[in-house]
């Protein structure tokens, strides 16, 4: 018994040791941090770009205890900012703190930190405040934040900057006060400009096309898109957000061809876990898609992780597909506040006009000559004078070309005339050539995202460091041939 005792101990003892090597969380913001002063100092905004994304990887385990550790080590005790981001911190107990942090304290902070890391400290502040649901803290601190990015005007905080935009615009929101900052965000637009930040500019033109779609008001947003600034995108998330409010704005306007491409290329574009954002423009892509006359495949309804969202507009594809108006009717009702919070029950109700069409179409494939009475009664319409009705819907649907038929008013009869052979027609040669023009601009925009090390093509290379590589080269190759043949 002694000896099982004394075995599961030893066995224990490694475990330990290497949770206790296992590098904290304090541990991985002082690297990112080290990361920010190397591209502060060399002016390098891909380290920056680089820190912002390890930081996002850090967000779950971020913890008041940690922040403070970190502002600490980052700030000078007793400055401003120190002052500033450690009170909207709860204070915590001290056994909470982790051990790497406390002892990580005692280091000597530096006197005059850098403006790049006093903004990254903003940041993390103000994420962690968002997590913790604390609006109200987070809109205070955001503010503070975007007056101290005010008075700074260096190319490596524009990263940064970008970010904190994003959590300023997001306090307001959630606290339902995003009116509030269209000024600011107007200004910060125009500073942006004028600075020749490109990834400022994307950030807060989507914020500010953000904030005039949430009241509705799609005029003044199409005002400033179409006077913004264009340029070759920085970010694909800010390219794929800016697509999807273009579509909701060319949607609104009738454009429904523009909008499709839009929202499909902001679904395709968009990242695999952005699962929210690309349900979101499936949606309004199936919505546009209908309103057009077409009926999306059953496998856009049924994508990973998408099935449960997109079942209202699944079964509203069904209807408009079938052509029924009472069935298209109860759907609508039926979801109509999952259609409200999607902002899409405006929208449903002109597909209205769509389903009669679609109806009407089945009956003049099935029927080559039927009454008007009869075509009223097959599309359930509830109005005082139903044959007058059916009358003007047919006369417009065979104006707009969407059947092939003849109105007979004398007898009140609808005549279909034969089917011809759509190959006959310039319809296939305009498919294939919608085809082509998608595949094209899916190679020009991959050889546009192309990257290439800079000044590549300047940099010829001597004789004598051709010499040296095609020997590297050679040892490299040769050592992996013996380890290949020490395997076997």
């Amino acid at each position: 018994m002694t000896q099982d005792v004394e075995m599961k101990e030893q066995q224990q003892q490694p475990s330990n040791s290497t949770t206790s090597s296992s590098p904290s969380t304090f541990h991985h913001l002082k690297e990112i941090a080290s990361l920010i002063e190397t591209g502060a100092y060399a002016k390098e905004a891909r380290r920056i770009v680089r820190a912002v994304r390890l930081t996002m990887t850090l967000r779950r385990k971020l913890k008041a205890s940690v922040l403070s550790a970190f502002l600490n080590f980052a700030l000078s005790a007793g400055s401003e900012p120190f002052n500033r981001l450690i009170s909207y911190l709860p204070k915590e107990d001290a056994h909470e703190m982790e051990v790497d942090s406390v002892t990580s304290v005692t280091q000597a902070p530096a006197k005059y930190p850098l403006p790049e890391l006093e903004i990254y400290c903003y940041l993390l502040v103000l994420i962690f405040l968002i997590d913790q649901k604390k609006y109200n803290e987070a809109k205070t601190c955001s503010s503070a934040s975007i007056a101290r990015l005010k008075n700074l005007n260096r190319r490596t905080v524009d990263v940064l900057a970008s970010r904190l935009y994003s959590y300023y615009s997001l306090s307001y929101e959630l606290t339902g006060d995003l009116a509030e900052i269209r000024g600011n965000l107007l200004a910060l637009h125009r500073v942006a400009t004028l600075r020749h930040d490109e990834l400022g500019q994307e950030t807060l033109l989507n914020l500010l096309l953000r904030n005039y779609l949430h009241y509705n008001l799609y005029d003044q947003a199409e005002k400033l898109r179409s006077k913004a600034p264009r340029f070759e995108a920085h970010s694909n998330q800010q390219f794929c957000r800016y697509l999807f409010y273009l579509g909701k704005i060319r949607t609104i306007q009738l454009e429904y061809t523009d909008a499709k491409e839009s929202l499909l290329q902001a679904a395709r574009k968009a990242p695999a876990a952005a699962l929210g954002f690309r349900v979101l423009c499936n949606k309004w892509a199936v919505i546009v898609r209908l309103l057009l006359g077409e009926i999306p495949e059953r496998t856009v309804f049924m994508q990973k992780g998408m099935e449960n969202a997109l079942r209202p507009y699944f079964e509203l594809t069904n209807a408009v597909r079938i052509g029924d108006l009472e069935l298209f009717k109860s759907i609508a009702e039926k979801f109509s506040s999952t259609f409200n919070a999607d902002r899409t029950l405006n929208l449903i109700v002109r597909l209205r006009h769509n389903v009669i069409r679609t109806g009407l179409r089945n009956i003049s494939i099935s029927y080559s000559r039927i009454s008007l009475a009869d075509v009223a009664k097959k599309l359930r319409l509830d109005s005082a004078n139903p044959v007058a009705e059916a009358e003007s819907i047919v006369a417009k649907a065979i104006r707009d070309g969407a059947i092939d038929a003849t109105l007979d008013h004398a007898n009140g009869w609808m005549v279909s005339k034969e089917t011809g052979d759509i190959y006959s027609t310039n319809e296939p040669q305009i498919a294939f050539n919608s085809r082509i023009a998608f595949c094209l601009n899916m190679h020009n925009e991959a050889v546009r995202a192309l990257r290439f090390p800079p000044n590549s093509h300047k940099e010829k290379e001597s004789a004598e460091k051709r010499r040296e590589r095609q020997q590297q080269e050679q040892e490299l190759a040769k050592h992996i041939a013996e380890e290949d043949d020490d395997e076997f």
